[in-house]
């Protein structure tokens, strides 16, 4: 047990920032994280490899993650764009933010480790302001059968030794049972093995009423 504790809160860290600086995660970063306008909520903000792609229409950001380990490296880095940034050592599924106070939430690669993923995408629609936008780039379920039993044959283990990652959500049907309205939608394999690189990236609203 003591083994796992030093691997969860000092090994893993490290091995989730390098793992997340691969080529295509930074090119979905680049193409999604720029559209993010006013104040911002980011779920999982993990070590802050998003915060160089926030543009000059974010006016504040308040990035959130249940890793000190993860949000002392973000600390190391700055935004480009000058806004300031209060880091949040939280779960998502209890996001210390008043009701409809935020203009976007972004998540990248987060919510197949949060415990309650629909938990917190309703949390993330709670602090959202009516008409308030969600951007998601995120890994789950393949379409393809095949892909999927080596999906569900692999998450346990993979569930183990990576944080708690799951293979096998359907990020898109998780988004609306949490009651968002699905604006912008692409999905597809990324280079990689197919059982850990179907990716789900869109925009999704909280609905004005």
């Amino acid at each position: 047990m003591r083994a796992m504790n030093l691997y969860d809160r000092w090994l893993l860290p490290r091995l989730i920032d390098f793992a997340m600086r691969n080529r295509e995660a930074t090119r979905y970063r680049g193409k999604m994280v720029p559209a993010a306008r006013g104040r911002v909520l980011e779920i999982g903000a993990g070590s802050g490899l998003n915060l160089p792609f926030y543009g000059t229409e974010v006016t504040r950001l308040f990035a959130l993650d249940p890793s000190e380990q993860l949000l002392a490296l973000a600390r190391g880095r700055r935004a480009p764009a000058g806004f300031p940034v209060e880091f949040l050592h939280r779960s998502a599924e209890e996001i210390p933010l008043d009701r409809a106070t935020v203009d976007t939430v972004v998540t990248t690669w987060t919510l197949c480790s949060v415990p309650d993923a629909v938990r917190a995408l309703r949390e993330a629609r709670r602090v959202l302001k009516p008409g308030g936008t969600l951007i998601f780039v995120e890994h789950g379920l393949a379409p393809d059968p095949r892909v999927q039993r080596w999906q569900r044959r692999l998450d346990p283990w993979w569930c183990r030794c990576a944080g708690g990652c799951h293979l096998d959500r359907r990020i898109d049907r998780l988004v609306r049972e949490a009651g968002f309205e699905t604006l912008q939608l692409e999905t597809g394999y990324v280079k990689g093995p197919r059982p850990f690189t179907y990716t789900y990236c869109g925009r999704a609203r909280r609905p004005p009423s």
